[in-house]
């Protein structure tokens, strides 16, 4: 397979190594000092807050160049605009794996609907210097599983391809036919989330004000009763339906936890902020035209 990995953040530059090292002919795009650092040392990976680093001698370039069988795409909500121009010449079916509530109409309508497919990478990581730091159990067990999908919710032979593509390297992928509903959940989710711990300082400082947590379980509630769809996967709509003090409480649990710590919460950049606001943007159109 021939990949474009358009991204080198922490779970592109997790892809494109591990898609690497399974034999497949792949290049990661990255721009300014994360080019030169790949370009001088490819790939740096850690797992969690273990001493040992691993180089993964990933091929770098700045621009897409070519024609791919598949451009998967690791960028902030922000950042796809730019993304989708860079592209729009650029032949390959094109994955989008970020966060994304607007449904996949905007993207098709600049690169063509019929290469649009969307996904979420639910593996997380932080960066350390030029060293992506990892949980392996978030990226390459069964345990969680990252899907991807046809925005009309159809099987496709491509999309099967893709997964197995994808499970063969070591990635644990699924085809979810609600692709579109499972983003829309998850931004209903982590938008409030991540406002409220950017507001707080922090994950643990969040975890410590059970009344901006309180809060934020009350945003998540009215982004669910927004949403166009049931909830995908079904189990967030216990955060509509269990009691308000049970919720908060294992809310302030998962703050404190190590999964927390490593999933990039902590992250308090001026893009993180973008995001969630390019995101609540998104969420705010389709609850007016719902």
């Amino acid at each position: 397979m021939k990949l474009l990995v358009y991204g080198a953040g922490v779970v592109g530059s997790l892809f494109a190594a591990r898609l690497h090292e399974a034999g497949h002919d792949v290049s990661l795009l990255a721009r300014g000092e994360r080019l030169a650092s790949l370009r001088r040392h490819g790939v740096q990976l850690a797992e969690a807050d273990g001493p040992a680093v691993r180089r993964v001698p990933v091929p770098v370039v700045e621009h897409p160049a070519g024609g791919y069988d598949l451009i998967a795409v690791f960028v902030r909500t922000h950042q796809v605009d730019a993304v989708l121009e860079s592209l729009a010449g650029v032949e390959g079916d094109v994955l989008f794996m970020l966060n994304w509530a607007a449904g996949a109409q905007p993207l098709g309508a600049v690169i063509g609907h019929e290469r649009v497919l969307l996904g979420f990478p639910t593996a997380a990581g932080t960066m350390d210097g030029d060293v992506v730091r990892y949980r392996a159990t978030n990226f390459m067990t069964r345990r969680v599983a990252m899907p991807f999908g046809e925005p009309d919710g159809r099987t496709t032979p491509r999309l099967e391809w893709i997964v197995e593509a994808f499970r063969a390297a070591g990635i644990n992928a699924k085809a979810e036919p609600r692709m579109d509903a499972w983003l829309k959940t998850h931004a209903a989710f982590v938008v409030p989330l991540g406002q409220a711990v950017l507001a707080a300082g922090g994950p643990v400082a969040l975890a410590d004000d059970p009344d901006a947590v309180r809060g934020m379980l009350r945003l998540m509630r009215q982004n669910l009763a927004a949403m166009p769809t049931p909830p995908v996967p079904r189990g967030f709509a216990a955060l509509r339906t269990l009691p308000e003090g049970l919720l908060v409480a294992v809310l302030r649990r998962f703050l404190r936890s190590p999964t927390a710590a490593h999933s990039g919460l902590s992250n308090a950049s001026p893009a993180e902020a973008a995001e969630l606001e390019r995101l609540a943007e998104q969420m705010r159109a389709y609850a007016r035209v719902r």
